[in-house]
């Protein structure tokens, strides 16, 4: 198995559940699921570069401490 393959199966359950989600939200549950959690970089990489996932769009927000934040959306392909 591939360094990442636990968090990319991970990701495949989380979405399969949930429907899309955003980065943040699917990084914030890779870390509540393993021990030794996964970073920002780690993530976005296995999300652009694996098949079974699709980027949907971006999404423009702000933080409470004024700054604007783009995460992008993510879903499963559809078979």
């Amino acid at each position: 198995m591939s360094r990442t393959g636990r968090i990319r199966n991970e990701i495949v359950n989380y979405l399969g559940e949930n429907g899309e989600s955003n980065t943040s939200q699917i990084l914030e549950h890779v870390n509540k699921r393993f021990r030794w959690g996964a970073t920002m970089n780690q993530v976005g990489n296995v999300l652009a570069r694996d098949r079974r996932f699709v980027k949907l769009g971006l999404i423009e927000s702000t933080t409470m401490a004024g700054f604007r934040e783009r995460v992008c959306m993510w879903g499963l392909v559809a078979n």
